[in-house]
């Protein structure tokens, strides 16, 4: 999972540096000129300065680019994650969080997450974290941390591979086919025993609901993660995945209960998205 033991007193401080009006760096509706590398940065800032989703109607309005270059410049922001679709509309995507330019795009799905994590925390006293797929790695978009002074955390905005650990074989077991089949491609080029095996284990996660690991990633860290879903419709992966983690030695003897409280908070969280 990538994740860390902290100690009381080891907690990190984030600062989320937002994005000045766009209006008032730029004035877009008369950009003409914009090539290249700009015409991305364009977009991005578009969205980042909007405060909601945009349509592509919205964002030739303000952009003033061609459509047939608005689409390009769009697939290749989504592709490496600096920009989500939801139902046709456009928002900036996780890997703003990284780059701390004010994300909180996911606001919908971290807000709607909020309440369940910090319940299923409290029902443990372990740690839980908001986990999303991008670009072939594990992001936490949100983390609640435990009480106890020995406990674990997967830091906001840290990325580690698409490969091992609970939290990536949630996201892979649970996303769409094809952007599935397309990850393991990468990750596994010129190795098929490997991409083999793990998409037997991916096969046993999906039918069981939920993915487990023990020091398969960090020594003495043990988790679970089970998908959230936004949307139920046929072929729709999940959106991002709820993981609980804890000390291997703490989670002895309670694996299943912390499993089926993971998993029926997971479904909460679905249940709440699917119904805003």
């Amino acid at each position: 999972m990538g994740i860390a033991f902290l100690s009381s007193g080891s907690d990190v401080a984030f600062c989320v540096i937002g994005i000045p009006s766009l209006r008032a760096k730029l004035n877009v509706k008369q950009e003409s000129s914009v090539i290249g590398a700009e015409r991305l940065l364009l977009v991005l800032a578009s969205l980042a300065s909007h405060g909601k989703a945009m349509s592509v109607k919205d964002m030739l309005g303000v952009t003033g680019l061609a459509q047939s270059t608005l689409y390009r410049q769009i697939a290749l922001l989504k592709r490496w994650g600096f920009v989500t679709e939801d139902a046709g509309c456009y928002a900036p995507g996780p890997v703003s969080l990284q780059l701390a330019l004010g994300f909180d795009i996911n606001s919908m799905l971290v807000e709607a997450s909020r309440d369940g994590m910090a319940e299923l925390s409290r029902a443990t006293q372990e740690s839980v974290g908001l986990i999303i797929a991008v670009n072939d790695q594990v992001i936490c978009l949100e983390m609640v941390e435990s009480t106890h002074s020995l406990r674990c955390s997967f830091e906001k905005g840290r990325a580690v591979p698409l490969r091992a650990g609970a939290s990536a074989k949630s996201l892979l077991a649970f996303m769409a086919e094809r952007t599935r089949n397309e990850a393991l491609e990468r990750q596994f080029a010129g190795d098929d025993a490997a991409r083999a095996a793990l998409e037997t284990e991916l096969e046993r996660i999906r039918a069981r609901g939920y993915a487990v690991s023990d020091s398969e990633v960090d020594p003495g860290v043990w988790g679970v993660s089970a998908p959230v879903f936004r949307r139920m419709s046929r072929g729709a992966g999940a959106s991002a995945s709820i993981t609980l983690m804890a000390p291997s030695l703490r989670a002895a003897g309670r694996e299943q209960q912390l499993a089926d409280w993971t998993v029926r908070t997971a479904n909460s969280i679905s249940t709440r998205l699917q119904s805003a």
